[in-house]
C-alpha cells in the first residue's frame, strides 16, 4: 500500500504540492489530473525522490521512502513510465528492457535477461525484442517506456501521460494494457484523456496549483462544478 500524509513542496513562492494525502493499495489504480501547472508531475517527481519534500510522509508497504534517494525508492518498488519515450534507440528492444532490469533492479546475468522478457511479454514487446527501439513507432515505444517499468519489479507503477499524442485506437489498446496491469501493482496515472481514466481508474485525484481539490469516483470528480470549471474549462452549468 501507499500512503501519502502531509505531502509538500515550494520552489521559493511557488507551490507544487500542500499537505496531499491519499492512499492507494495494490489492484486499484488512481488517476491524477488538473490544468498545467497543477504539480502532477511534481508529485511523481516527490514520489520518486527527483525531488525532496519540504514536509509529509512517503511510506510503501509500510517502509518510510520520504528522505530515501531515488535509486533506493526503485530498489524499493516504484517505477515510472514517461510520457516522452526516450530509448536507447540504436539498442534492440530488449536490450533497453534488459538495461532497466540491470540498473533499476539491480539483477545481472541470467536473472536480468528473464526479468527483461518477463516484462516484455507482459507489456505486448515479445515479438519485438530484436528491433532497435529507435525504429518502433510511437505506440510500442509507449509500451516500451511500460516494459522498462515493469522490468524493475514495480509495486508501484506511476504512468505520466502514457497515452499523450496516441490515436484513438492506440489508447485503447494502452487502456487495455493498464487494465490488466492494475491487478497486479498499485497505479497511478496522470492523464488529460477522461476516457482513459474513466476506463480503468477507481478513483481520481485532482490537484489545483499544488493542492488537492477532491479525490472521488471517475463520473463523480468529471461532473464536479470545481472541476469541469477548473480543469475541462467548461461552465459549471453546461
Amino acid at each position: 500500500m501507499l500512503q501519502v500524509q502531509g505531502l509538500s513542496k515550494k520552489y521559493g513562492e511557488i507551490v507544487v504540492a500542500h499537505d496531499i494525502a491519499f492512499t492507494l493499495d495494490t489492484g486499484h489504480c488512481l488517476g491524477v489530473i488538473g490544468p498545467n501547472g497543477a504539480g502532477k508531475s511534481s508529485l511523481f517527481n516527490l514520489i520518486t525522490g527527483v525531488a525532496a519534500a519540504d514536509a509529509g510522509s512517503i511510506r510503501l508497504d509500510g517502509i518510510e521512502l520520504t528522505r530515501k534517494a531515488a535509486h533506493q525508492r526503485a530498489r524499493l518498488g516504484v517505477a515510472r513510465a514517461f510520457q516522452i519515450p526516450q530509448p536507447f534507440p540504436t539498442l534492440t528492444v530488449f536490450e533497453n528492457v534488459l538495461a532497466a532490469a540491470t540498473f533499476g533492479a539491480g539483477l545481472d546475468g541470467a536473472r536480468a535477461a528473464v526479468r527483461a522478457q518477463a516484462a516484455l511479454q507482459r507489456s505486448g514487446l515479445a515479438a519485438l525484442g530484436a528491433e532497435p527501439a529507435g525504429r518502433l513507432p510511437l505506440l510500442d515505444r509507449k509500451r516500451l517506456e511500460v516494459a522498462k517499468a515493469l522490468a524493475t519489479a514495480p509495486k508501484l507503477l506511476l504512468l505520466d501521460e502514457v497515452a499523450a499524442g496516441l490515436t484513438e485506437p492506440e489508447v485503447a489498446l494502452l487502456v487495455a494494457l493498464v487494465a490488466e496491469l492494475k491487478s497486479e501493482y498499485a497505479v497511478m496515472w496522470i492523464e488529460h484523456i477522461p476516457q482513459a481514466l474513466h476506463a480503468v481508474a477507481d478513483r481520481i485525484l485532482v490537484l489545483h496549483y499544488g493542492r488537492k481539490l477532491l479525490e472521488a469516483p471517475p463520473a463523480e470528480a468529471m461532473a464536479s462544478r470545481e472541476v469541469r470549471e477548473i480543469y475541462m474549462g467548461l461552465p459549471a452549468d453546461g
